[in-house]
């Protein structure tokens, strides 16, 4: 690993970041609180608990002699602010986590750590478990650069904050959403450590390099929404297939039509990696007890993924009735309807924070210093809270060793990857907020 021109006390913060001290410390934050912490993203269940590893989070930075509050919207799921105030010269910096994962449904599946999610395992370079990419693997890279940088006595002329949200896994509502657009907590600069790496583990060439490290730069996110499609046909006997309207079949029918379909907008100069497109997430059809009769309804739930700036709630919809439209013509014993989920938000696209902007500038320099490559910028995909910061006018972004993509079941992340996520971590804390004294 690169390491020229570290002044001593850089030397003396990096080599307090260890993968011993890292895996002791994600292995504790992936146990904490669950399953409570589940947060499932269907708005007909109900929400996480995050007030366990809440009062875990809170008690390690109160503990760093940070200034630690706590803020509600419901019970039992608290946020955490904390900050360690600079002299008053310099500009305030948020680190960002949050503290809810996504559910565990299929323990049998995570063979990886004998059936217990929950319960880190190593394998080579990869740590295995729920929360390990998303995202408390990347909150204890997060932690420990606030630990290394306290414990060596570093005092800045800015505000170094550290916020964990809750409900991320939900869009924000009582997290970031809460805390910005009720409360107003804000920073000049936000870094959420979120996924934006690739590529797997790390692994040298036959030569002995480091081919690339594979840690993006999420300057902008796409948006999202989630929609029903209700086809609404004829209910009747099974014996009698030829005279009914069974929705299932025209549900077939439709499917492969909003995979292939086309959304209305205008290119944008940064898109994401995924252009507007659909993913089938739920179908529903049949009632308990009538398996005698196919039924009159099928509802097919999807996630529009991949929106960009200029797309709105209405014209997805008015883009998906076109599709469905086609199942109509030629029948007046076949309806569909469109609608927005019912309880579910829609996420708007960000724009890019430039890169001759904080805190690109010194995320960018301290990756150089310390990993020898500049991380590429690019609009990540999926929802995380650097949408609510920088909607409330941030320059917030996303930076994390976590796999943007990471397995559903058997999630993992690179160890080497996030010990080195949270040494850069450290470098850019010091770059942006200035150090005053050892």
């Amino acid at each position: 690993m690169p390491n020229t021109e570290l002044s001593s006390l850089e030397e003396r913060v990096l080599n307090r970041i260890s993968e011993e001290r890292w895996l002791k410390l994600a292995s504790e934050l992936i146990r904490t609180g669950q399953p409570r912490s589940g947060n499932p993203l269907d708005p007909d269940m109900p929400g996480g608990e995050e007030e366990a590893i809440a009062m875990l989070t809170a008690g390690k930075l109160e503990a760093l002699g940070m200034q630690v509050e706590t803020y509600s919207d419901v019970p039992g799921r608290p946020n955490v602010v904390a900050t360690l105030k600079g002299s008053g010269d310099g500009p305030s910096l948020m680190m960002n986590d949050h503290l809810d994962t996504y559910p565990v449904v299929e323990p049998e599946k995570w063979n990886m750590t004998d059936g217990k999610p929950y319960e880190a395992k190593r394998h080579g370079d990869l740590l295995y478990a729920r929360g390990t990419s998303d995202t408390r693997g990347n909150m204890a890279s997060c932690l420990l650069a606030a630990q290394a940088l306290i414990e060596e006595g570093v005092m800045f002329e800015g505000d170094l904050m550290y916020c964990f949200c809750v409900d991320e896994e939900r869009d924000g509502t009582h997290g970031s959403i809460y805390l910005t657009q009720e409360l107003g907590i804000r920073a000049d600069y936000s870094i959420t450590a979120e996924p934006t790496a690739w590529g797997g583990p790390v692994n040298l060439d036959a030569a002995g390099n480091l081919p690339n490290w594979g840690i993006n730069l999420s300057v902008a996110n796409s948006g999202h929404c989630l929609v029903d499609i209700a086809i609404t046909g004829e209910k009747g006997h099974i014996w009698r297939p030829d005279v009914i309207v069974n929705p299932i079949n025209e549900a077939a029918t439709l499917i492969p039509l909003l995979e292939k379909m086309e959304f209305t907008y205008e290119a944008d100069p940064f898109p994401g990696h995924t252009p507007p497109c659909v993913t089938i997430v739920r179908i529903r059809g049949g009632l308990p007890g009538e398996m005698q009769f196919s039924p009159d309804t099928c509802v097919i739930t999807v996630a529009v993924v991949g929106i960009v700036p200029g797309m709105t709630m209405a014209s997805v919809l008015s883009d998906i009735s076109g599709v469905t439209r086609s199942v109509n013509e030629g029948s007046n014993r076949i309806s569909t309807t469109v609608n927005q989920v019912p309880g579910s938000l829609f996420v708007e696209a960000t724009s890019p924070v430039p890169m001759d902007e904080e805190p690109c500038v010194s995320l960018v320099r301290s990756s150089e210093r310390l990993l020898g490559q500049t991380p590429e910028p690019n609009r990540k995909n999926a929802f995380n809270d650097t949408i609510r910061l920088r909607e409330f006018g941030m320059n917030a972004v996303t930076f994390g060793p976590g796999e943007d993509g990471w397995a559903a079941d058997n999630e993992w992340i690179s160890i080497t990857k996030s010990v080195a996520a949270a040494q850069v971590y450290a470098l850019t804390i010091m770059d942006i907020l200035k150090v005053t004294s050892e």
